[in-house]
């Protein structure tokens, strides 16, 4: 008795602590018992455990029907024995039957452990999965642990993420206890806990990056447009501005760079280019080329191409060490862009 009613104390300081419903562990812990009984029994087809909610005593039922002649005993109970248990039994009708096996109590206290200790580890495996499940797409902070292999242990606070090699920036070297943000691409749920994976390199990065330094974009003053990332090395990010007294770049920068600066100093020193976003495809164009200076557009809407005219001394700047500027600016307005210098568009 004594060791029921602790089995019932101890459920409801669970219940108070890891806020996990002491009804689940009983039923939990009511299923195992009847899967038990089937040592006792050879089958538990018929068994029911109840486990009184109050004062955790456990006792067992066989559900039998009511015959006149009984040819399976384990299933099956006669008229008289039937209003013995249960006065107004009649043919047909099903009896409850205790059949609580000799120290029951001491099977069910071992069992009630292992239930309870499951039990536990999956509730509290459900709690991080979904809490960890709303951070995807999302950026958090992550302490390095080590690596293994080539990939990288972060621990996110109450679990662990795997950052694997392909998205790791190039060149980036990680010293256990290095705080890091990192882009939740997804949230698995396993055996084992969630399984998350993060990312350095994803565009979405930067995004919500700045998403998170720039109060203007978090209102909704100043919404990012487009987003074109080679990690490690530049992003082009094309920004536009719903208020016409607020200037959407300015924004982005902060006073004295200190926004961009910010950004720049968590992505490693990789360079930031921040453009004006426009409806227009030609200006888009060229405020992508940025920091170019361009003399002329002309602009294929149906075939998503431009061509594009720089001065002379400017080509090498548009273009951009191997190609870098023109193939960011491509991805950022999703034209294929054609840069000739002035002397080359004239024939020379």
């Amino acid at each position: 008795m004594n060791a029921n009613r602790e089995l019932i104390d101890a459920l409801n300081q669970i219940e108070k602590e890891k806020d996990i419903s002491k009804e689940i562990l009983l039923e939990a812990l009511e299923s195992s018992l009847v899967a038990a009984c089937k040592n006792h029994f050879g089958k538990a087809d018929n068994i029911k455990v109840i486990i009184d909610r109050e004062t955790g005593e456990v006792n067992v039922y066989a559900m039998k029907e009511v015959v006149e002649e009984v040819t399976d005993p384990i299933t099956q109970i006669n008229l008289e024995q039937a209003k013995v248990i249960e006065m107004g039994s009649d043919l047909g009708d099903i009896v409850s039957v205790q059949v609580t096996p000799k120290n029951f109590g001491r099977i069910a206290a071992q069992k009630a452990k292992q239930v309870v200790v499951q039990k536990i580890r999956e509730e509290e495996r459900k709690v991080l999965y979904h809490q960890y499940c709303s951070k995807e797409r999302d950026i958090v902070t992550g302490i390095v642990q080590r690596y293994v292999g080539n990939n990288v242990s972060i621990n996110l606070g109450k679990v662990d993420a795997m950052l694997n090699e392909n998205e790791q920036v190039r060149g980036e070297i990680f010293k256990p206890t290095d705080r890091i943000k990192l882009y939740v691409l997804e949230v698995k749920d396993t055996p084992k806990g969630p399984r998350i994976l993060v990312s350095r390199t994803h565009p979405e990065l930067v995004k919500r990056l700045f998403e998170a330094e720039v109060t203007e974009i978090q209102d909704g003053t100043v919404e990012i447009m487009s987003i074109a990332r080679e990690a490690g090395s530049r992003t082009k990010m094309a920004v536009h501005s719903n208020n016409p007294n607020v200037d959407a770049v300015g924004a982005c920068v902060g006073l004295n760079g200190a926004r961009v600066n910010a950004i720049v100093y968590e992505l490693r020193d990789e360079k930031i280019d921040i453009i004006n976003w426009s409806e227009d495809s030609a200006q888009l164009i060229e405020n992508a080329l940025s920091p170019a200076k361009v003399i002329d557009v002309y602009v294929d809407e149906e075939e998503k191409s431009a061509r594009v005219i720089v001065p002379d001394y400017q080509l090498s700047l548009a273009i951009g060490k191997e190609g870098q500027n023109a193939r960011l600016a491509a991805k950022l307005t999703g034209y294929k862009i054609d840069i000739k210098s002035e002397s080359q568009s004239m024939g020379y």
